[in-house]
């Protein structure tokens, strides 16, 4: 069974605290045996948060172990995941170890969910191109650094139902993405927790479609 939940951990030193999501896998016994934390907290500026991530390396690691509450992770290597979209193929990603726990973290960008090979930056494209500008279903995949990767009209279906299974098929996403691209349009800022809602945000924000001004 999986679950998650969202945790603050310092990563040291001064700032704010990062928001980050804890996927976990427990087995028959309760205890946890699989993790992987996804970094939602953003760059300051909230906008170069997909180049910040490739030049450094696959980002900071956390030492605060989100199980026993010690700074006891420690670098467990690097190796490199999918993320395609216009401007990533593969990026890489960090691992660690916690020395007390005996447990792998795997630490990713908030872009790039697990098991996903294809970035939300990716799918928020495909959603305006579909949606908003009248593309076909062969027209709308997202452009792509990989041009072997294009997404293929099937795969596209496939994103848009695991946001909406409304009858007739998206009439509730068609309706939201005409909404997203008004409050787009205005002064107010939409957030959720460390997510600001823009266009390179629109696919992970109507997974949890909560806004706060």
């Amino acid at each position: 069974m999986r679950y998650s939940f969202p945790v603050g951990i310092s990563l040291g030193g001064k700032g704010p605290v990062p928001r980050v999501q804890i996927l976990a896998k427990v087995n028959a016994t309760s205890r946890i045996s699989r993790v992987t934390i996804l970094f939602i907290s953003l760059s300051p500026a909230q906008r170069n948060l997909e180049t910040d991530w490739v030049e450094a390396d696959g980002g900071p690691i956390l030492r605060r172990c989100p199980i026993c509450l010690r700074d006891s992770i420690v670098g467990h290597g690097r190796r490199r995941k999918q993320a395609h979209d216009e401007d990533h193929d593969w990026i890489p990603i960090r691992r660690g170890y916690c020395s007390r726990c005996q447990e792998t973290f795997t630490f990713l960008p908030p872009f790039s969910p697990p098991y996903c090979h294809y970035s939300l930056i990716a799918r928020s494209q495909a959603l305006r191109r579909y949606f908003l500008e009248g593309h076909s279903w062969e027209t709308a995949a997202p452009a792509v650094k990989d041009p072997d990767r294009v997404a293929d009209p099937s795969t596209l279906r496939r994103w848009f139902r695991s946001l909406d299974s409304s009858r007739p098929p998206f009439s509730f996403l068609r309706d939201m993405m005409h909404a997203v691209n008004g409050r787009l349009g205005g002064a107010e800022t939409l957030l959720h927790e460390s997510l600001t809602l823009r266009w390179q945000t629109a696919f992970p924000l109507l997974i949890v479609p909560v806004w706060e001004g």
